[in-house]
């Protein structure tokens, strides 16, 4: 009889799990975008690690002078020299869209198509002068300082490679995030998730929150060290 029971109650456990697997019951309410978008961004935090590590590795390994970051990422304006200006400005203009950014995606989960469009507009226009910004210092780079990614007058050669990877790199992801902001923003206006929601907003988000996020680290270690 004991046996019995026992077999009985097993049929029973793996009956209810069949029937569980079978009604599809989700333990996660999260969708099959907004997941993806965590594991790419996942994948990419790997990715800009090594690339960090590996500059840390050069900058502490390498036995040539590095150049100084207050120095060499300094403008002059108006006859005063002032360091780091520029990537401040840049700096600030990241955080601020982050903010932008942010209230998108709280409007558009209030249902105001409107503020959501204008805000991911401003969030692609300040993510555009990102990328002019960074154009101009890399033009002043090679062009008046002459360093190259196999080359640096300055000292170390390590410090070009270093450089236009890792800021090429984050460059190419914002790039892509204004594109992707221009066109989510495109078909909102257009009105295409309105009857199946705003998510895809929010998952926008998160890329471009991403992006912002690994440029601090990257002005930490690359521009203030």
């Amino acid at each position: 009889m004991s046996g019995n029971k026992h077999q009985n109650k097993d049929t029973s456990s793996l009956q209810s799990v069949v029937s569980d697997w079978s009604a599809d019951k989700q333990s996660f309410d999260m969708p099959w975008g907004k997941l993806m978008m965590w594991i790419f961004l996942l994948s990419d935090t790997f990715v800009f690690s090594i690339f960090l590590t590996s500059y840390m590795n050069v900058r502490m390994s390498t036995t040539a002078v590095w150049p100084s970051s207050s120095e060499v990422f300094a403008l002059t304006i108006a006859g005063h020299h002032i360091p780091l200006v520029l990537i401040a400005i840049m700096t600030f203009i990241l955080i601020t869209s982050s903010g932008t950014m942010a209230m998108a995606v709280n409007y558009a989960y209030q249902g105001n198509k409107q503020k959501t469009v204008y805000l991911m507009m401003a969030t692609a226009l300040l993510g555009a002068s990102f990328i002019g910004m960074q154009a101009f210092e890399w033009t002043k780079l090679i062009v008046e300082e002459g360093i190259r990614p196999w080359g640096n007058p300055l000292g170390a050669n390590q410090f070009g490679a270093a450089f236009f990877m890792i800021t090429g790199f984050h460059g190419l992801h914002v790039s892509a995030g204004v594109i992707y902001l221009l066109v989510i923003a495109k078909r909102v206006h257009q009105g295409k998730y309105q009857k199946k929601g705003y998510q895809i907003v929010e998952i926008t988000g998160l890329y471009w929150h991403f992006v912002d996020l690994v440029w601090v680290f990257i002005f930490a270690f690359f521009y203030l060290w």
